[in-house]
């Protein structure tokens, strides 16, 4: 690995994937290298949420490397991008391969019950967070994600609320999982306790629109 690959790894490990791509953009890449930053610019430009670089970058891996683990990392990384973007049945499609090559991670099942959910297949979005709750019972994503589709499904919500309350505890400053939990309160009529957490989504995460529509619900429903 050339040093400013190695360089940039550090930086996107560390959250900064901003700097990532600038270390990405003086190295010199070829064969193994030239695959290896590719799926990493590709990474980096999905979190920044660059949809088009990002499937551009990370299709390239899926069809030109041989290396199984990073082909299946890569599939996973597509199927979230493409669940984002509302291109649900090619997230479906990059599971599914998943699926036929025996990986069958967390992080599979929870991003198969977001494309789910995107689809308003609330039964089949809880029954995925539900098999990556069995391999991981304390995972917060998929915990946050099944307390969520309980919620909008207006059923078991105690459960629901015990599912998103954990998740905040696990990861207290994740907006999404605040939000969740807020919407939660707010289905069982728990308005106080629904504000304190929305707002404070709402704070981490300004420019969430999820997150306005949550507050302009509970506003609405407190007049």
């Amino acid at each position: 690995m050339s040093g400013e690959l190695s360089e940039a790894l550090g930086a996107y490990r560390s959250g900064d994937w901003e700097l990532a791509l600038e270390t990405l953009s003086r190295a010199e890449t070829s064969g193994e290298n030239q695959v290896g930053s590719a799926y990493l610019i590709g990474l980096c430009h999905a979190r920044l949420r660059h949809w088009d670089e990002a499937l551009l970058y990370l299709e390239q891996v899926v069809t030109g490397d041989d290396d199984r683990e990073r082909v299946n990392q890569c599939r996973l990384a597509l199927a979230w991008v493409y669940a984002e973007t509302g291109r649900t049945r090619l997230a479906e499609y990059e599971l599914g391969r998943l699926r036929e090559a025996g990986d069958e991670s967390v992080a599979m099942w929870a991003t198969l019950g977001y494309a789910a959910f995107a689809q308003g297949k609330l039964e089949e979005a809880a029954s995925s967070y539900e098999a990556a709750l069995k391999i991981d019972p304390e995972n917060p994503n998929a915990l946050n994600g099944l307390g969520y589709v309980l919620a909008c499904a207006g059923r078991e919500l105690p459960r629901a609320l015990t599912c998103c309350r954990k998740a905040v505890d696990l990861a207290p400053d994740r907006p999404a999982y605040l939000d969740s939990l807020g919407w939660t309160y707010h289905v069982l009529g728990m308005t106080r306790e629904a504000s304190i957490h929305l707002a404070r989504a709402a704070e981490l995460d300004p420019d969430s629109a999820e997150i306005a529509t949550h507050l302009e619900a509970l506003k609405e429903g407190s007049k």
